[in-house]
């Protein structure tokens, strides 16, 4: 990719974030009266559907809003940063009045009212059904603390660490919108908990060298047990395997997330450049190839949401996993999600970069023709990326994971993919 390519597609970029994602959000997110953000919109976009407020999609707010604020990527003026790190501060606040179940009780709610207060998902349900919330309150208020120097956020960031990795460690935990039996190991554990420390890190390195080199560690004990047991030997990303850490013939065994294992590839280069273990690159540059292979659909295009390991609807015995949420999520295995094709948008370009092989460039090109045909809203009033279509490609009115509309994946990876071509690795 010469210099005018590069330039050309920074423009691309530039404008999509600007004012296709930050022109929809921007005020639409922020609730003025309480406090945090709103997004509970349908997937069109159209229409707020209601007040509820989750932990794991404030903290994402407060994610992106404080990597906007700080980005080095030279797009946004003084003023526009300033406002980002207020809308930072105010979801940091936020997060920090209302999102643990008690004071001193380290543990996040999953689900909020309006005003903050804990609201069941159904009732008699545990307040704490998700340790993703808690992990994402984390990865934002690490990242608010980094940028707005504020230690408060980094302290409560560093206490709600502990508590996850202890839960972990106990396997005492929930894992809603998917939950598994204990008898199983999911993929997203080690590989949010890889994330999850690397953007503590940002804020420990400001504030705690000490717990920043612990921090360290722990990226690269998740990262080489996602290489060590989930990957097999033709470099298949398996998202989920036995608490011994067996692959299984069962059809939950016996498939693949694209989506996820494309994501975490970038997690993983993260991991290798910072923890000095460059050695695993090559496997990593393997397994994003074999993601993009098999999840591809050669009949309508895109990136399936699963798939079988070979490739592919996904196949095999259903005995004893029948009953399991996963299992029952495989129904939906040709949806197109907009967050995998934003994800491979970022790691096509990033494995390019870092591993000069033309091939993660020629399918950069490819995913980012469907992409952009398929889920930005061509409504001028919108434009904001739709989230699920089916596998044609044609419009598909589905909850996914969440009821909100999530923009966390395509301009977390907008910022990434602008902050790359700024300035290549």
């Amino acid at each position: 990719m010469n210099y005018n390519e590069k330039k050309k597609l920074y423009g691309f970029y530039q404008n999509e974030l600007s004012q296709n994602l930050l022109g929809f959000w921007l005020p639409r997110c922020e609730d003025k009266e309480y406090g945090g953000f709103l997004n509970c919109f349908d997937n069109a976009g159209e229409k707020l559907a209601s007040y509820d407020k989750y932990t794991w999609s404030q903290g994402r707010f407060v994610w992106i809003f404080s990597r906007l604020a700080g980005t080095p990527i030279p797009m946004f003026s003084d003023r526009e940063r300033s406002e980002f790190l207020r809308l930072a501060q105010q979801g940091a606040e936020f997060l920090m009045k209302h999102c643990l179940i008690a004071p001193g009780d380290w543990r996040c709610v999953f689900l909020m009212e309006r005003d903050g207060k804990p609201k069941e998902v159904t009732p008699g349900s545990p307040p704490d059904m998700s340790i993703y919330a808690d992990c994402f309150a984390v990865l934002g208020l690490g990242m608010y603390a980094s940028v707005s120097r504020k230690e408060e956020a980094y302290v409560f960031a560093k206490k709600l660490y502990a508590s996850i990795l202890e839960r972990v460690g106990k396997n005492q935990f929930n894992t809603l919108p998917y939950p598994l039996s204990h008898c199983y190991r999911a993929h997203g554990i080690p590989m949010i908990l890889d994330n999850t420390a690397r953007e503590l890190l940002r804020a420990a390195e400001k504030f705690d060298m000490v717990f920043a080199e612990q921090l360290k560690k722990d990226m690269k004990e998740f990262c080489l047990d996602e290489l060590e047991h989930f990957v097999d030997k033709n470099n298949v990303l398996h998202e989920i395997i036995t608490e011994q850490n067996i692959f299984f013939p069962q059809i939950l065994g016996q498939h693949m997330n694209p989506g996820h294992t494309i994501e975490d590839a970038w997690f993983m280069l993260d991991t290798a450049s910072i923890c000095g273990i460059p050695e695993i690159k090559e496997k990593i540059f393997d397994m994003t190839k074999k993601a993009l292979q098999n999840g591809w659909d050669d009949v309508y295009g895109g990136l399936l949401h699963f798939c079988g390991v070979e490739g592919g609807e996904p196949n095999g015995d259903y005995t004893g996993v029948e009953n399991e949420t996963m299992t029952k999520q495989l129904m939906g295995w040709g949806d197109k999600l907009w967050w995998i094709h934003s994800e491979a948008l970022y790691t096509t370009l990033r494995c390019y970069f870092e591993s000069g092989d033309e091939e993660f460039l020629a399918w950069h090109e490819k995913v980012f023709e469907y992409t952009f045909q398929t889920f930005p809203n061509r409504d001028p009033n919108i434009r904001e990326w739709k989230q699920i279509r089916r596998r044609d490609g044609t419009p598909e009115e589905k909850v996914v994971a969440l009821p909100v509309k999530d923009p966390f994946h395509i301009m977390r990876n907008m910022i990434l993919i602008l902050e790359l071509l700024y300035n290549p690795v």
